[in-house]
């Protein structure tokens, strides 16, 4: 790693390399555009974490579940990294719309610029800065001109640094702490502080950390607690009825938006307070009185002295902020990946492993951090009674915290057999709806101690990844069902067809679960051949099930003998008997490959593409009747087209040439332009350029594809 992120690291051995680096850029660039403030990230040695090393203007607490963050984590730093330009969000409601863990965490009125610091080769990390929301509603050409400026100098620095290897040590964050119970320092004037004195109604000076720096004697008197007693500690951590996240959070609220803001609070047994709090770049004014008639406020009294102390807001925000994460996880590899990027580099851990059980066994659902996959994956298919911390953690539903590998061998003896190269773990039994679904491993590199706060996180997490893991696996359960009706349904393979060549692909959605009514098949005939191609409408269960009878019936009705017209007309009737309510888009056709001929009969699907020999592309304008479904008297009647040897038919579905935005003749326009380049490929590698796989670009519809090329010797 470039820097250390620790604000209390000892003194360095080495002298910074030109003095104090980042504090310094990180000063230049908030002075430069007046932010409020900031931080800059450096890459870990293995460039996948950033950590932060300098924080200026705010306490470090208030990015606590962003201290060390993936780079591929949805977080304003991480993708001015990935992206290698400046990102600008202009206040609350743009936050809340492309940042969404970010917002939940810290609701409050603020902008932010957040910029790489990077040059032409290489990638040292991030900065960002911040403004109060309602001062600074968009970035200037000449601050984002000095942001970036600063960024690249930044970066070129680091280069030079790392090229004459001078570490960058650790440095103080940029943070206007008066010190405390410096009465003059603090107040002005002997004279002022005894004027605020004899005032009636209570006032105290807080510092950027929340730390109570003067409290008058009428505060004091409110409060209940001693002045000498508060002076150089918090609020809610002095008096044990502030100690409630919500008096808490008003104060990250007025330091982050440079806001007053207020709250009442109840003093036992049934005094009520108020304190309103006023802000500015170096702390807080707090004025303290007694609120009004708020006995009808019906706001929860906070727990009495002796009660269980409310878990903290940093805690409670790194929650907030990794639950947010967990809900965008829609597969088990997702819930992997994600507390992979969010849960580990949070947590300080180097590794995680999510452990399931199934027939009795444990099984590894993934992994991530190990330099070895074969140390995790010897535990698959292990019984859930072998002794080991993973499958007794499952089945107890405990949780187990092991600081030391002799600790962890002394437990389970087993582990001298499988070491893993850490050195502390946390086995998190993961209980949803009342059940085990499995064990989440979190491993580090170092000995490392749990407290009983740290403790209470990571279970805490264990559940939020337990309700995503149940319901990744739910999913993945209905995705493979999915799939394989999707896959019982179509064809395995394409039979020989007299003198004809074929191939074909199917698409899913991206959307919803994989699974949808396009289908398309072949039959052979004696000296002849039929295919088809359909669309039923939806993408569900329902779709599938009834393309399956379509399928059917035009099989069922080309083998008894009729013609293309009548298959059209008899499968019509067909799915109006049966009572459908969705409605079936359909071509078919019937070639004579020794003669050179096709008849084909539609029903308000695609218009087919056709490549004649000499390479000339054109879209085959068919006659037709209206979709499958709708008319019960409808007729088809049919075409009859050339098809000389060498000819390629492209028979496809809708998804392939539909998408928002894209004119549908525009689409086909490209469609025939590929066929035209690559038509001379042989059809499978034609299948691939035509349907443009490897292409990410998601598909709000499934895409059917079968193409014929004749060779007009009329052989199988």
């Amino acid at each position: 790693m470039v820097g250390v992120p620790d604000e209390q690291a000892p003194a360095a051995r080495q002298a910074p390399a030109g003095g104090p680096l980042l504090s310094l850029a990180l000063a230049t660039m908030m002075d430069g555009v007046n932010a409020h403030s900031g931080a800059v990230y450096l890459l870990d040695a293995d460039e996948t974490v950033l950590e932060m090393a300098v924080a200026g203007g705010l306490p470090r607490a208030f990015a606590a579940p962003w201290e060390r963050v993936g780079v591929n984590a949805p977080i304003p730093v991480a993708e001015a990294l990935r992206s290698r330009r400046l990102v600008w969000v202009g206040g609350e409601e743009d936050m809340a719309r492309r940042f969404p863990r970010v917002s939940v965490v810290l609701p409050y009125p603020f902008a932010l610029a957040a910029l790489p610091v990077a040059t032409a080769t290489r990638a040292y990390g991030a900065v960002f800065v911040t403004w109060p929301g309602s001062d600074h509603h968009e970035l200037t050409d000449r601050e984002r001109e000095h942001l970036t400026a600063a960024g690249e100098r930044l970066a070129v620095r680091l280069e030079r640094a790392a090229e004459e290897s001078r570490p960058v040590l650790p440095e103080a964050d940029l943070l206007a702490s008066p010190p405390a119970g410096s009465l003059a320092g603090t107040m002005g004037s002997v004279e002022a502080a005894r004027m605020v004195a004899r005032l009636p109604y209570g006032l105290c000076s807080l510092d950027l950390h929340g730390r109570i720096t003067y409290a008058n004697p009428a505060a004091a008197e409110l409060i209940g607690v001693p002045a000498g007693r508060l002076q150089g500690t918090q609020l809610w951590a002095t008096v044990p009825w502030l100690n409630d996240p919500v008096y808490e959070d008003r104060y990250r609220a007025a330091l982050l938006s440079q806001h007053a803001t207020s709250f009442v609070a109840v003093r036992p047994p049934g005094d009520w307070l108020s304190f309103r709090l006023y802000p500015s770049a170096t702390g807080l004014s707090v004025r303290v009185s007694r609120a009004r008639a708020v006995s009808e406020m019906r706001r929860a009294v906070p727990p009495p002295e002796d009660g269980p102390a409310p878990t903290r807001l940093v805690t409670i925000s790194q929650v907030l902020s990794l639950a947010g994460a967990l809900t965008e996880a829609v597969t088990v590899q997702d819930v992997v990946q994600l507390a992979a990027q969010e849960v580990v580099p949070a947590l300080g851990g180097q590794a995680l492993v999510l452990l399931g059980s199934r027939a009795g066994r444990l099984h590894v659902l993934g992994h991530h951090g190990y330099p070895d996959p074969h140390v995790v994956e010897r535990f698959d298919g292990s019984p859930l009674s072998s002794p080991t911390p993973g499958a007794h953690a499952l089945n107890s539903g405990v949780p187990a915290f092991f600081d030391s590998r002799a600790e962890l061998e002394r437990l389970y003896p087993i582990r001298h057999e499988t070491p893993d190269g850490f050195a502390a773990w946390a086995y998190l039994p993961l209980i949803a709806s009342g059940r085990p679904v499995g064990t989440c491993v979190l491993a580090y590199a170092e000995p490392h101690t749990f407290p009983a706060d740290e403790r209470a996180v990571l279970t805490s997490l264990g559940g939020l990844i337990a309700l995503a893991l149940e319901r990744a696996l739910l999913y993945d359960a209905k995705h493979q069902l999915a799939h394989g009706l999707q896959a019982a349904l179509l064809p395995p393979s394409l039979p020989p067809l007299p003198g004809i060549d074929t191939a074909a692909r199917y698409l899913p959605g991206t959307r919803g679960m994989d699974i949808g009514g396009d289908f398309y098949d072949v039959m052979p005939l004696e000296g002849q051949a039929a295919a088809v191609i359909g669309d039923v409408q939806g993408h569900n269960v329902t779709a599938a099930g009834l393309m399956g009878q379509i399928r059917t019936a035009v099989r069922a009705y080309t083998m008894v003998g009729q013609a293309p017209a009548e298959v059209m007309r008899s499968t019509n009737e067909l799915l109006i008997d049966l009572g459908a309510e969705l409605f079936v888009s359909c071509l078919y056709l019937r070639i004579d490959a020794a003669r050179g001929r096709a008849v084909m009969a539609r029903a308000g699907h695609p218009p087919p593409l056709l490549r004649r020999p000499d390479g000339k592309v054109r879209v085959l304008d068919l006659a037709g009747g209206p979709l499958l479904g709708i008319d019960g008297s409808a007729t088809y009647p049919t075409t009859e087209v050339d098809l000389p040897p060498g000819s390629v038919l492209v028979l496809y579905t809708d998804g392939l040439v539909e998408s928002p935005g894209v004119d549908i003749e525009d689409a086909l326009a490209e469609l025939g332009r590929r066929l035209a380049e690559a038509g001379d490929l042989p059809l499978d590698e034609l299948a691939d350029v035509m349907v443009g796989q490897g292409d990410t670009e998601e598909r709000v519809d499934d895409v059917a594809l079968m193409l014929l090329r004749t060779r007009g010797d009329g052989d199988i």
